[in-house]
Order: C-alpha cells, then structure tokens, then sequence
C-alpha cells in the first residue's frame, strides 16, 4: 500500500516530542505550548464553521429526521454544497477514497469470514468509502476442516461511508415495500466505523447478503452429485432392481444378499447425507459469525452514525491540521537557514522514521499552505521561513481578536 499523508500519533504526543527542542530554554517551552494551545482553539473554530456548513445542507438527508423535518429543510438543504463540504473535511482528515479496483477485491476475498456477499448497488444513486490509516496484525483462520492457520491481516484505522439512496419510485418498480425499508428513500446515510479489515471491506455496507463461498460449494455439491449417482447405480438400484426381476419371474429370491447389499447402500447414502448436513451447517455457522461481526461492529466499532458522524470526522480533521501546522512550524523555527518545501518535507519524514519508526508521506503543501494563512510562514525566493515565537504569539493573538468584529464605528 502507497504511504498515507495520515499521522498516527494524537497530537500531545507531537507536542511532547517537540518540546524537547526548547528543554534548554524553558521561557520557550511555555511559549510552544502557549502556541500550541491558541492555534488548537482557531482550528476548532474554522472547524465550528465546516459543521455549521455540514448540519444545514444535510437536514433534508438525515434519515434521522421525520419526513415532515426533512420537506422543511429542503429549501435550505444544498446537496452539492454538502458533498463538497464533506470531502473538504474528509480531506483535511487525510482520508483515501477507496477505488473500485479495491472494493471488487474485498467482495472475491474475505480473510475472517468465508463467505461471498452479495451487494445490491442498485439500491444507491451514488456510494463512496473512505479510509485513514492502516495496521497489520495476525489472525487465526479456520483452514482445512479441523486445522487452523495464521495469516497476516491489513485493517484500515478508520472507514467511512456514504450511501445515498434512491427515490421512492424505484422501489415501487422493483416491487420493495417501502414502508418496510429500515431506511426511508433518497436519505443519505453516513457512518464511521474503526478497525475494518481490508478484505472484509464490503461488511460495512447495510445491504449485504451472505452466499456460500466457491469452496463451500464444490465441498457440498461435487460430493453429493457424485456421491449419490454412485451409491444409487451401484448398490441401492441394483438391490431393488434385482428383487423386483425375481418377485415377478417367481425366482428364489436370494434375500440375505439383497438385504445386505440395500441395507449397505442405505447406509452409505447416510453417511453422505451426515456429511452433507456438516457443510451446510459449517455455511450456518459461517453466516452466524457475520452477524455477531455485524453486531459486534454496531456497538464496538461503530464510531458515529449520519449528523453524528460530523463530530467524530471533524476531530480528526482539526488535529491533523494541528499536528501538520505545528509540525513544520516547528523544523523551520529550529532550522538556521530557510528550507524549501521538499527539504521541509524530507527532514520531517526522515525524522518520523528514524525516531518513531513510521513511513508517511508529510502533506508539506497544505502544512505550509496553513502557516502562510495564519501568517506564522513566509516564503522568499522558494525557499520557506517562520517568525520567532514570541512575535507568532502576537500574531495569532490578532488573529482571534478579529475573528469576532462586533465594534460599530
């Protein structure tokens, strides 16, 4: 997998980090934490905006309200507002949109489950995930029957989805009793879930039907077409077949043979049905632990659910921003001579993989792009410097005072 702009460390722990630059000098400790704590408060002020922005154009969406709440707010609701609003927010948080090509493998592979799902796509107008973060770990599978085998499974830290669902009259076509649905048409429906496995990717979708895997199928049928065919055209047919010549041609019936030979076909055609009931219900008990995962995924995993979801999203942007600000405010301020972005870019990545043993792609363009804005970075010449911390405190102190601009002249 290509390397994340995703930072996996919260933002104390990059603060503490960097704190260690100013040990010798403890007035600029207060003044780092000092700014610090003021630029956190305006993110989350810019980030009180984006929600603003987000509840408006999403109330005559949100399944979470009545229909009636939701005709109310059509006139204020702005769908191509809320998306690009969300994306905005998504990107800021340094999530991945997942392509096709990922998907398609999660519904042909599945780690845990063993099981294919089926997917209706048609039920949506539009469906997008989004990812940030990634782990490896271990997981013991069941392989072969009575053996298991360990594997290594990639998880994504987090994984959001967007489903917008068509109108009422698509349903009517093919025949769904709308008011049956669990979800009220053209709603669109958000969700944030932590720790999904790549290849189970498409458990995240509402929709999904379990079906039996290729190998659960060739396990099942090939033995019992097979199986059956055999057992009938050379034991139990033949018996009854012979039987039934001789009953009719009033011939000595040789009856222990006959009985024998029925009765060991009846019993092999019982051991084929145990060993078809085995399959099957290995199946059942596949399809019970996607329902527990589907369970244990509501309550454990899920971290927030349409409006809610905003809150949860809007965290992780605000300290990614934070931690990408501080982060190159902080080489630069410590550099003795301007840096370009790419050395900026390089000494940061050097610095994450050699003291915490991480391998990410530093969003230096936005990181720098932000410091410009608030006027803690300067460019000259291509070449990018800040301004002492004693004279960055002031400046992001003006700032705030001009966030509110109540005074009439």
């Amino acid at each position: 997998m290509k390397r994340e702009h995703y930072i996996p460390f919260d933002k104390e722990f990059i603060l503490k980090q960097h704190l260690t630059t100013f040990s010798d000098d403890p007035k600029k400790v207060e003044e780092f934490k000092k700014l610090f704590d003021i630029i956190e408060h305006y993110f989350h002020y810019e980030a009180f905006n984006l929600i603003r922005n987000l509840k408006k154009n999403y109330a005559a969406f949100n399944p979470d309200l009545s229909p009636k709440e939701r005709k109310e707010n059509k006139e204020i609701s702005n769908l191509l507002n809320f998306k690009e609003t969300l994306h905005n927010v998504l990107d800021l948080a340094n999530y991945q949109r997942v392509d096709k090509a990922t998907l398609d493998k999660a519904l042909k592979d599945s780690d845990l489950i063993g099981l294919n799902l089926d997917i209706d796509f048609a039920f949506f107008k539009e469906f997008e995930l989004y990812v940030q973060g990634h782990h490896t770990t271990k997981e013991k599978v069941s392989h072969y029957f009575f053996w298991k085998k360990e594997i290594e499974v990639e998880y994504y830290d987090r994984v959001v989805v967007y489903l917008n669902y068509k109108d009422a009259n698509y349903f009517k076509t093919k025949k769904v009793n709308v008011e049956k649905l669990l979800i009220d048409p053209e709603c669109i429906v958000l969700k944030v879930f932590k720790r999904v496995p790549k290849n189970d990717l498409e458990t995240v979708f509402p929709n999904a039907i379990p079906r039996m895997s290729t190998t659960d199928k060739l396990l099942f049928w090939i033995p019992g077409i097979v199986g059956t065919f055999s057992l009938l055209s050379t034991k139990v047919i033949p018996a009854l077949l012979k039987m039934d010549a001789a009953y009719k041609s009033d011939e000595a019936i040789d009856l222990l043979n006959s009985k024998t030979s029925l009765t060991q076909g009846l019993i092999a055609l019982g051991i084929l049905a145990a060993y078809l009931f085995r399959q099957y219900n290995n199946f059942v008990n596949k399809k019970i632990k996607y329902s527990k995962m589907l369970s244990d995924s509501l309550y454990f995993k899920n971290l927030g659910n349409n409006s809610g979801a905003f809150y949860s999203l809007l965290n992780s942007s605000e300290e990614e921003v934070l931690k990408e600000t501080i982060l190159a405010y902080s080489f630069l301020n410590r550099s003795e001579n301007p840096l370009t972005a790419e050395e900026l870019d390089n000494q940061i990545e050097s610095w994450f993989l050699t003291n915490l043993n991480t391998n990410l792609d530093f969003d230096v363009k936005d990181a720098l792009l932000k410091l410009e804005s608030i006027g803690l970075g300067f460019e000259t010449n291509g070449k990018w410097g800040v301004i002492p911390l004693d004279k960055a405190l002031i400046r992001i102190d003006e700032i705030w005072d001009g966030v509110f601009d109540y005074n009439q002249k």
